[in-house]
């Protein structure tokens, strides 16, 4: 995953660091500031990536992605289903979730 990772992430923008969701709210102005001087800040919650901080000037990362080849645009547009119904549920969504919570 870190090569994969090392693909898709911008480089030479400053230093990328990876930090916990707890670390940053102890300490979120560091990491503003941080963040305003050109490093990235990853944010994650029980080591799951969720969240990254840049700073205003930086580039669109999907638009880097574009532009390195690694993405491209849909050809087509996203079709939708006209005319059809929604179906009408055979009783409450809370009541699925409670069966299914009973052992």
């Amino acid at each position: 995953m870190a090569s994969r990772l090392s693909l898709m992430t911008p480089q030479g923008r400053g230093h990328k660091r990876e930090i916990g969701v707890r670390e940053l709210r102890d300490e979120l102005s560091r990491y503003v500031e941080r963040a305003a001087s050109g490093a990235e800040i990853v944010v994650t919650v029980r080591g799951r990536q969720v969240a990254r901080l840049l700073p205003m000037g930086a580039e669109d990362p999907l638009a880097d992605l574009r532009r390195r080849g690694l993405v491209q645009e849909p050809t087509r547009t996203k079709r939708r289903a006209r005319g059809r119904a929604r179906p009408k549920p055979a009783a409450p969504v809370s009541e699925l979730v409670g069966e299914q919570r009973r052992p």
